[in-house]
């Protein structure tokens, strides 16, 4: 099993979404976020503030190192399906513009689904 975490733009959020349960994958969880990556302030941020984007305008009213509001999308899958998990979120997400997001992809060593009691990849079939 393994877990994987995207931390992606809040615009795509819905998109994305869309693209996980289209592409079988309908249990995860979304978590508002701030952080930053390794770039430079672009100066198009403030054409997207004067548009009123949120994002734009959150980046602004930042006093020491700026951070962007993301979502960060959590989901347990079995092995296999990384790839298709993986593509999915890329395809929505990729822009080729700064700011795409990340993926990380992390070992799950366990899984039980309180409910039932089941574990390991039975607690994470529908």
């Amino acid at each position: 099993m393994k877990q994987i975490i995207a931390i992606i733009r809040m615009s795509l959020v819905n998109r994305t979404k869309q693209a996980l349960v289209d592409a079988g994958f309908g249990a995860f969880t979304v978590r508002k976020v701030l952080g930053r990556g390794k770039g430079q302030v672009d100066f198009r941020i403030l054409h997207g503030a004067e548009q009123g984007h949120s994002e734009a305008i959150a980046h602004l009213k930042d006093d020491g190192p700026m951070l962007i509001p993301k979502r960060m999308m959590t989901i347990v899958v079995a092995a296999a399906a990384v790839p298709k998990v993986v593509e999915a979120i890329v395809k929505t997400n990729q822009t080729g513009k700064p700011g795409d997001g990340k993926i990380f992809v992390l070992p799950v060593s366990e899984a039980v689904r309180i409910r039932t009691g089941e574990t390991s990849e039975k607690a994470l079939s529908e």
